[in-house]
């Protein structure tokens, strides 16, 4: 038990999914996990911890940005262990190619800041996923019925930006998207030498103004769970 995760020693898996939505994570554990278990109730953050094609994962939810999902993720690795963490969301479209229901697999995560900048100083770190999630993802991505897309992302720090000319650059340095967790993530495996990814449904575009229909989520997201599942244990 730490902190902000109530799991007993051992019920967390050494992979882990990581919706920012605690509900999403229980919805993945249910549709997907055989013999599901919560594991943490703590500040409403659930998270579950099952078997998927005999493989023992833990969907874990994070929260909204990268300071919440620093929490979670720093205690998972270092108290119970994790040393797989995918993390499965929705983001913001940045290019016209990318579409309304495609998903996006992170190469890497731009950002203003980070949890961690602080170590680094002068440096500006270039937080990746770890390349050998990524061809797995993107192979499984391609076997379903979605676009997928491979390329850099955008982790804001602010859900409400006020920076159009921020936006402009991303769109021209060729940003797939924008979301609020996965530089983060990148940076705290590099730190502890664990594998990382995120792989993103586009549920809006900031181009068009597009956003995906409620009703249409569920189905769009569990492509996402499915690629981010095979990708951990093909």
């Amino acid at each position: 038990m730490t902190i902000h995760i109530g799991a007993a020693p051992g019920e967390i898996a050494e992979t882990v999914l990581m919706p920012g939505d605690p509900l999403r994570a229980e919805w993945a554990a249910q549709t997907f996990l055989e013999n599901a278990k919560c594991v943490n109730r703590v500040r409403g953050m659930l998270g579950y911890t099952g078997t998927w094609k005999g493989q023992r994962v833990t969907i874990q939810g994070s929260g909204m940005g990268m300071p919440s999902l620093s929490i979670y993720a720093n205690e998972l690795i270092r108290d119970y262990g994790a040393k797989t963490l995918i993390r499965i969301g929705s983001c913001g479209a940045m290019q016209n190619s990318v579409k309304i229901r495609d998903v996006i697999v992170a190469m890497t995560a731009s950002t203003l800041s980070t949890p961690s900048r602080g170590i680094f100083r002068e440096l500006n770190f270039a937080p990746c996923a770890d390349f050998g999630l990524l061809e797995k993802a993107v192979t499984a991505a391609r076997g379903k019925d979605c676009g997928v897309h491979v390329g850099g992302i955008y982790s804001s720090d602010v859900f409400y930006d006020e920076r159009p000319d921020l936006n402009e650059q991303m769109v021209r340095h060729g940003i797939l998207g924008v979301e609020m967790e996965a530089a983060e993530l990148y940076t705290l495996a590099a730190r502890h030498g664990v594998r990382a990814l995120a792989v993103l449904t586009v549920s809006d575009h900031l181009l068009t103004h597009e956003a995906l229909p409620s009703e249409d989520r569920e189905r769009s997201f569990g492509d996402m769970v499915e690629i981010a599942l095979e990708a951990a244990f093909s």
